[in-house]
């Protein structure tokens, strides 16, 4: 991969990373459509550490004020009962299918998963789950000409259950072309949640998520200059097959066919 390549599918996943469109999808797109190569399932979790900095620069108070809680809990048990100790246990709650099927699928999501043809599919369909969930709970905190507003759940009403539903929804933007937020958010409002209620626990879910994903494929990923060379041998890869007759990988042999 070039340093072109990486600073635009970078750029695309700065621009498509908070909102519920699919991140991955959209740099397979990108390199797609541009004739590149596919960035992969590595690329796509590293780049999400950089846009994560944002989430953890906005959510930054609320963040320490959960850790703060959530540590002082596992010494003191009255603790345990505090707003932020339970965010905190639910967070762990939440991440545990991402991270179970994340190691599970390893080799689908490198692999099948990122079949155009699929993602295209899921992007669809997501589409209409998202269109679906977000009409429920306009009709439901607007109500109707014969009927009054339906009160929906905030985060003070989560509980184990609801955090591993919205960790299945968060575990289905495995595939390419279902969106993270988007799946999660889908899932609070179908399960009752107001609005802010789901999309503040599907980012402080995404916390720890996108971070152990990044790190986990950071420590597999080659040196720098590895990457660089490999980006401009596969630009001057084609020309040196033609100089002289040699034989090269992708070039032809003297008497001019293909090996």
């Amino acid at each position: 991969m070039s340093w072109f390549e990486s600073f635009i599918l970078g750029l695309v996943q700065g621009l498509t990373e908070f909102l519920p469109i699919s991140s991955s999808a959209h740099l397979r797109l990108t390199a797609a459509f541009a004739g590149w190569h596919d960035p992969g399932a590595a690329f796509t979790a590293i780049t999400q550490i950089g846009t994560e900095a944002a989430v953890l620069i906005y959510f930054r108070k609320d963040i320490a004020r959960i850790l703060s809680a959530w540590s002082r809990s596992l010494v003191n048990k009255e603790m345990r009962g505090d707003h932020d100790a339970r965010m905190g246990w639910l967070v762990i709650v939440g991440s545990i299918p991402i991270g179970v099927l994340g190691i599970t699928l390893k080799d689908q999501i490198e692999g099948p998963f990122r079949d155009l043809r699929l993602i295209a599919t899921t992007l669809i369909v997501m589409g209409v789950v998202l269109g679906i969930a977000d009409r429920l709970a306009a009709r439901d905190e607007s109500g109707g000409r014969h009927r009054a507003g339906k009160e929906r759940k905030t985060l003070k009403d989560l509980g184990v259950r609801d955090g591993l539903i919205y960790g299945f929804c968060q575990a289905m933007a495995l595939v390419p072309g279902v969106s993270r937020s988007g799946a999660t958010i889908s899932g609070g409002l179908l399960m009752g949640y107001t609005r802010e209620s789901a999309a503040r626990y599907s980012f402080l879910l995404a916390v720890p998520a996108v971070l152990a994903s990044g790190a986990y494929e950071l420590k597999d990923a080659p040196p720098r200059h590895r990457a660089v060379r490999a980006g401009r041998d596969r630009h001057t890869e084609p020309a040196r097959g033609r100089v002289g007759g040699l034989t090269t990988p992708g070039g032809t042999g003297a008497g001019g066919q293909d090996r």
